[in-house]
């Protein structure tokens, strides 16, 4: 009997990353920590924060990947990430660094232009309201 295993495809906005079958095992990072899937756990959907990705196949031994914050899907033996951003390496010293570089510090710019349109939005409606008075 061959043993169970999950097919996995990675996505980002504008491709398919990487779509991988026969994988053993996955480890992903979520807000509250590390967390692992193996075939037979139940479905589930975790929202992902930004780090490494880890999974196992036979033929390529254990594949890590940096990714963006996202959202994780297992559904049966099929596992779904959606993430922002993705990049794909051997060296996990240099995969942590492009995550600490590129995608925290792109959550820093988000959080910065949201600070912005808010306060253009908040702006607009206060001269909004006060040209409804006149």
């Amino acid at each position: 009997m061959k043993p169970a295993r999950m097919n996995l495809k990675v996505l980002l906005p504008f491709k398919v990353f990487a779509e991988k079958e026969e994988v053993k095992r996955i480890v992903a990072e979520s807000r509250d920590g590390s967390f692992g899937l193996l075939p037979h756990r139940l479905d589930c959907v975790a929202s992902l924060a930004p780090g490494i990705l880890v999974f196992e196949t036979e033929a390529e031994g254990e594949v890590s990947i940096a990714v963006d914050e996202g959202v994780l899907v297992k559904s049966g033996t099929d596992v779904l990430v959606s993430v922002r951003n993705a990049i794909g390496g051997t060296d996990l010293d240099k995969l942590r660094e492009a995550v600490e570089l590129e995608f925290l510090e792109l959550d820093e710019q988000e959080k910065s232009v949201r600070s912005v349109l808010a306060k253009l939005e908040s702006g607009f409606v206060r001269r909004f309201a006060a040209f409804h008075h006149d």
